[in-house]
């Protein structure tokens, strides 16, 4: 059989691989070996296996205190196989990024017992397919608050140092590169920042975000095309549990996801934005673009942990009574099951802060807006202003956990008359949500 090695290390290692990880192994040879001769396949399949290369995360069983122990044995085993190496460590999920030969990934898998996974490292993409009074933040108990004291990491694309964000960009990290300073050359990443911190310097305050004065820090993730990898996407939710304290980080919020094709508590961008929330900071994700079709909740919007976002069309009108769910937020169940989204807000023709010669600026002129601004659509613009609210609440109750964030949210939150698939708990009101005490 051909590729029979490789077939037979699936064999051996069933569960250890992810499910595309598997395909790919079984599949390996397939292609190229239909048109060589049948002498030269061994030669072919010798060579596939040490010079083709895969991106990988690796998780190892959870081990108290042996994440390094287990990493080093790991890199001792890959350091003896060409074209292989150990790239980032994710220790708050026992995880490790490497690229791999199916040399090397037999060899790892047959040496080392402290490897609980490998899985793929897929592609994740930012989400993008009048909003403050439609989720009632223009009410009096809304407008005393305004983010102050609270951080906001946005993990997306970077952030541009628009007017609007002046002087409260306190830290910036670059996983796609080494910069030091704010930058954003996709702008997806300062739309986002401007809906939920935005104070509308530029526009005399007509477009200002829900937590205005909160403080910002960019983790940019996603390319200049606005596409990524799962383990950058790692990286960079573990440089903010890394500096949370530092920073003072209290919210992550990110317009970003990819397919979910395992479940939940098999899902490593789940299992790394969870531990973000059990260490105090609350995640608010984009359920994802791929509605109305149902089962379509991007990861790691299908975590049962975190805050998950649907996108409404507010109509351009401060008054809910023409609101709709929009055509493209992604329903529910989840992969699991579950109820998801979790919550609604506006998504639709929002007006936010614009990057210059961005990709997306370059690639849509006319949904400049003045000379500052940019109009997009999606649950990516959905999950910001939830964000903001999030924001809102934590000023007003800086000592509620995460789950206690979540809770209010989700209790406050106007049931729509939708299937629970569709809304969740219903649209976001920000009155209701901020007025409990």
């Amino acid at each position: 059989m051909l590729g029979l090695s490789m077939v037979n290390m699936v064999r051996r290692h069933p569960q250890k691989l992810d499910k595309e990880l598997r395909s790919a192994m079984i599949g390996l040879y397939h292609h190229p070996l239909r048109w060589v001769p049948c002498f030269l396949h061994s030669s072919l399949e010798s060579l596939l296996k040490n010079t083709k290369k895969f991106h990988v995360i690796i998780e190892f069983y959870d081990d108290q205190g042996e994440f390094k122990t287990h990493v080093v044995n790991a890199g001792g085993i890959i350091a003896k196989q060409f074209h292989s190496q150990i790239k980032k460590h994710y220790p708050s999920v026992h995880s490790c990024s490497a690229v791999l030969t199916p040399s090397a990934l037999e060899k790892l898998l047959d040496a080392a017992p402290a490897i609980k996974k490998i899985y793929i490292d897929r592609e994740v993409h930012a989400l993008l397919n009048v909003a403050r009074g439609a989720v009632k933040a223009t009410a009096p108990v809304v407008n005393e608050l305004t983010g102050k004291g609270i951080t906001i990491a946005v993990i997306d694309t970077g952030i541009y140092e628009h007017k609007d964000l002046a002087g409260r960009i306190k830290a910036f990290k670059d996983v796609t590169g080494s910069k030091t300073t704010p930058y954003d050359d996709n702008g997806h990443g300062t739309h986002c920042a401007g809906g939920v911190a935005g104070n509308g310097a530029a526009s005399n305050g007509k477009y200002k975000g829900l937590a205005w004065e909160a403080e910002l820090v960019g983790v940019k993730v996603l390319t200049k095309s606005g596409s990524g990898s799962l383990s950058g996407v790692m990286e960079g939710v573990q440089w903010c549990i890394d500096n949370q304290e530092k920073y003072k980080i209290n919210v992550i919020t990110m317009s970003l996801g990819a397919s979910a094709i395992s479940s939940a508590s098999d899902d490593p961008m789940v299992k790394i934005v969870e531990r973000a929330w059990d260490q105090g900071i609350v995640v608010v994700v984009a359920a994802g673009n791929e509605g109305p079709d149902e089962k379509t909740i991007a990861s790691p919007g299908i975590s049962p942990k975190v805050i998950t976002v649907g996108a409404m069309n507010d109509k351009d009108t401060v008054s809910r009574a023409d609101d709709q769910i929009a055509s493209f937020s992604s329903r529910g169940p989840t992969i699991d099951g579950l109820v998801k989204p979790d919550v609604l807000s506006p998504g639709v023709n929002i007006i936010s802060l614009r990057s210059p010669n961005s990709y997306l600026d370059k690639q849509n002129k006319t949904a400049r807006v003045d000379n500052d601004y940019f109009n997009l659509s999606g649950t990516s613009m959905a999950t910001p202003i939830c964000a903001g609210i999030v924001a809102l609440i934590l000023q007003s109750r800086p000592d509620l956990s995460p789950d206690e964030v979540k809770g209010r949210l989700l209790e406050a939150a106007e049931n729509w008359n939708l299937s629970q698939y569709e809304q969740g708990q219903g649209y976001c009101d920000a009155e209701k949500a901020v007025k409990k005490r």
